[in-house]
């Protein structure tokens, strides 16, 4: 299959192989994942991965990723990401709209609740109420998103996604790209500010602020709700 990107290039899309295939189990305990591998038999290699995001790439979501700029941010309209393709976007475009912003995955248990959800979300008040979705790939929780552009192009067009993807890097540490900084500075989570886990969704009201902050157990359609505070 192939799909256009919009911008005279094409992506070839084919069902990629998933990168764990030894019986990988992931458990949330106390803020910490324990990776239970399966090698062979009855050996079982225990490894304890660094959680909550400390898993870094080499990934940036734009060439700003080491500034600091975004502590002078008064909104998110103050951000240029680039989009899946590789295209600078300023988030200007998104003024006077409702947004969720939200960190995604291909290879989370939480995945297909969350890209379904979202989607449904977006085709019921992209148009009503001009609800946009700004999606942001991320591969630093347990390496659940470990395609490219074209591979994580596909797996949303295999979903009919149609709202917008933003290139996949960072959401925490250094290389964390200054809008997600910024986000997680105007509204901080439980205990730390850092992004716990994937699908971590952020609401931004129609002059640009971050207004709520809901965590990856929130599934999107209960945040119909307080969407409405904001139309």
């Amino acid at each position: 299959m192939i799909i256009s990107t919009g911008s005279g290039s094409t992506f070839k899309c084919f069902h990629f192989a998933r990168h764990i295939r030894l019986g990988l189990k992931v458990h949330c305990i106390s803020s910490v994942i324990y990776a239970e591998m399966l090698i062979s038999g009855s050996t079982l290699l225990r490894t304890t991965v660094a959680a909550l995001g400390l898993i870094t790439t080499s990934a940036k979501f734009g060439t700003m990723a080491q500034s600091e700029d975004w502590k002078n941010a008064k909104t998110i309209y103050d951000f240029t990401v680039k989009d899946i393709k590789g295209n600078e976007v300023s988030l200007e475009k998104y003024r006077g709209h409702v947004a969720i912003i939200v960190n995604v995955a291909s290879q989370c248990g939480l995945t297909a609740t969350n890209y379904k959800e979202l989607q449904e979300l977006y085709e019921k008040y992209g148009e009503s109420k001009g609800l946009k979705i700004l999606a942001f790939p991320c591969n630093q929780f347990a390496g659940q998103e470990p395609g490219n552009s074209e591979e994580i192009v596909c797996f949303a067009a295999e979903r009919n996604v149609t709202f917008d993807m933003f290139e996949k890097g960072n959401v925490n540490g250094d290389n964390a790209h200054p809008l997600w900084k910024f986000l997680k500075h105007k509204q901080g989570g439980l205990l730390m500010d850092m992004i716990k886990w994937n699908f971590t969704k952020f609401i931004i009201d129609k002059e640009g602020n971050p207004v709520e902050r809901h965590g990856p157990n929130v599934d999107p359609l209960k945040l119909v709700s307080s969407l409405e505070k904001y139309w």
